[in-house]
This record gives C-alpha cells, structure tokens and sequence, in this order.
C-alpha cells in the first residue's frame, strides 16, 4: 500500500477488495476501490443489465431517540418527517440559516422515538455538528463505525436479495425498509440507491460485512468500484455533494425544491431563507445537458455565454455508456434553464456544443 493511504480510514471490507485486484484510491479520508479488473464500462453494464454490489461504509449513520425524536429531526430537514411511519425512508437535505445546502440525506424512520440519518461520508463530522447546534429535544449519536453498508443495484437486484435474504424484502416498497438474514448475518434492508436502477442498501454488523458480500459475490453479483457508481448516478442525475451542490447553493436551484416542504408545521434551519428562494426564484440554476459532438466533458470545464463569457463550470461530466455519449451537470444564470437550450463548453482550450436536457439522462423502464 502507497505511504500516503497508511493514513486513510479502512472499512470491513478492505482486504476483499485487495484480494480481488481492485484499484485502491483516496476518497473521503477512505481508501477505496475505484474499480476491479473488469473495469468502469463492465461494471456499469452489469449494474444496468443484472446486479451489483457496492462497499459504502464509508457511509455515516446518525440515530436520533427520545421521546422529541420526530421534532428534532423536523427542524434539521427539508422534507416532512412527520410524514414518514415505522419502516420508511425519505430522501431529503438539511441546510444552513441562508438556505444553503449543509448535506442531502436519506432519513429513517425506525420507531416512534428513533430515527437513523444517514449522510455523506465526507461530511459525517460537519453534519453531527450541525444536527448538535441545531436539534433539540433528544439525544443525538454517531454510529457510523458501528455499521458496514452494502448497496447491491440492478435489475436482478431485488430477487437475489430476497432469495438470500428472506422472501418478505421482495414487498418492501420504495423508501422502506425491513430485517433479515443473510449468510446468518442480520441485516437491515432499505430498498434505497444511488444507481436509477432498483435494489437494496444493506446495513450490517462490521464483522458481518464479509460474509454477507461473499454470498452475493457467490450468486454472481458483481463487484463495483466508485468508478461506476460514479457514472451511474451521473447518468441517473443524482447530485453528488461537493461536486453539484455545497453550502453555497440552494435545494430550489439544485432542482431538488420537491423535498422542501416549507408548511409542515415545524420550521426547520433555514426556512425563512427558503421562503425567500423560492417566492423570488433562484439565480442560478443547476441544468443537465448532453454533449453534441464526440467530446467528452470533465468535471471544471467552462461554460461560456455572450461573447464567450465564463457563466459557469461543470459540476459532473463524463461519459454516459448506457445511453452513450457524454453528458454533464453544471451551474448557470436562472434564466439559461430552458428546454433545448444551446450551451457552449471549453475545456482545455477547445470550445464544443452541447444541449440542455431536462430530468434524468437514463431512466430504468
């Protein structure tokens, strides 16, 4: 192992990964598997046209319990909670006092006075400090290296799960949640991801997390690094934080105002500048679009307006295998987000054409 990864955090699943050949790198503080000797394409075709498993424990969990669970947990985030009953989930983001965009986060609602969030593994410090300052009313824990977690995704995904697993998690709907056992290893399963496709996400004991990953790998799930989940979601259009959005924007403009819920009875951080955004609309606005030519946009490269001013960069971009081409997400001025819309990229020196397209790049049938 390099010098340089001696300092990076591990997770349970670490030496399979070596053992299997995977290219290690950074990621989050983590050392992580980019890829295995399949590589990126092979794994994103497997992920779309069968299953994949993915090690995200690098992932962190957050409990929050007591009898003001449900409250506390209003006033951190966006989406309506008090919504939510035992054994569901929601998709959502906690913002600071400006309407800025702390994390984006998938709650869980265990019981009545415990609730699970968990968030990005680079901000799990920032954000249990933040839920600290801002909640109120119960008691706030950071389990995150108390769990491994496993995101198998696909179309085969669900069956196998169940199969191995216990054939009830074949009902569990979309943002729920149920128990089971895999390989004699307690899980908890979410049917949640970060692929467009269908799946599970599946919280485990560390010392589980090997013999659970073993009996997918064993019923031909294949191993994905963060290569493919990275042209996946991207393809999909999910935001990945730090990349598409950060402290200094806002859900409105991220596309992401439907988990906003501004009249749910508990005001949460930030409310009166949502109010604000969303009465005088957003400056800028967070568009996808599609390269028209052979080129392959990356991650910084400039998006020109008039007389070729910079009016903003991209966020994510790359190459889109499943429905082919490149494609990308970035920022620009509120009033360029219109349907077919004409963009201008530079990279490298190199001016190429793309077009704004609306919603998801891929969407599963």
């Amino acid at each position: 192992m390099p010098d340089d990864a001696a300092s990076l955090r591990r997770t349970p699943l670490h030496d399979v990964h070596v053992a299997a050949g995977a290219k290690m790198v950074p990621f989050a503080g983590w050392h992580m598997p980019i890829q295995y000797k399949r590589g990126i394409l092979a794994e994103h075709r497997a992920v779309r046209e069968s299953a994949g498993v993915f090690d995200v424990s690098h992932m962190g969990e957050i409990d929050v319990r007591g009898p003001g669970a449900v409250a506390c947990v209003q006033r951190l985030v966006t989406n309506d909670i008090g919504k939510l009953v035992d054994g569901r989930a929601a998709y959502t983001v906690t913002c600071n006092p400006e309407g800025g965009i702390v994390d984006d986060c998938i709650v869980y609602r265990i019981g009545p006075e415990h609730l699970r969030i968990v968030v990005n593994a680079a901000n799990i410090a920032k954000d249990f400090d933040h839920f600290r300052r801002h909640g109120e009313g119960a008691s706030l824990e950071n389990r995150s290296d108390e769990f491994a977690l496993l995101a198998v995704q696909g179309p085969k995904a669900v069956a196998i799960v169940a199969e191995l697993g216990g054939g009830h998690l074949r009902e569990v709907p979309s943002f729920g949640f149920a128990s089971g056992r895999i390989a004699g290893v307690e899980i908890m399963a979410a049917r949640t991801g970060y692929t467009g496709e269908d799946g599970f996400e599946l919280f485990v004991a560390p010392d589980g997390a090997c013999a659970v990953w073993d009996a997918l790998v064993a019923r031909d799930v294949a191993p994905i690094g963060l290569g493919a989940r990275d042209t996946l979601r991207l393809e999909a259009r999910l935001c990945l934080y730090g990349n598409d959005i950060d402290d200094a924007t806002d859900p409105f403009g991220a596309g992401l105002g439907w988990v906003v819920k501004l009249d749910k009875g508990h005001a949460c951080v930030g409310h009166d500048a949502l109010v604000r955004i969303k009465r005088d609309g957003p400056m800028r606005k967070l568009v996808g679009f599609r390269v028209t030519d052979r080129s392959i946009v990356r991650d910084g490269a400039e998006i020109l307006g008039a007389n070729d001013a910079v009016i903003g960069r991209v966020t994510s971009g790359g190459v889109a295998p499943t429905v082919g081409g490149s494609v990308g997400l970035g920022w620009v001025p509120a009033a360029l987000d219109t349907p077919n819309a004409e963009l201008r990229l530079q990279q490298r020196g190199k001016i190429f054409p793309a077009t704004l397209v609306k919603g998801p790049f891929y969407r599963r049938a």
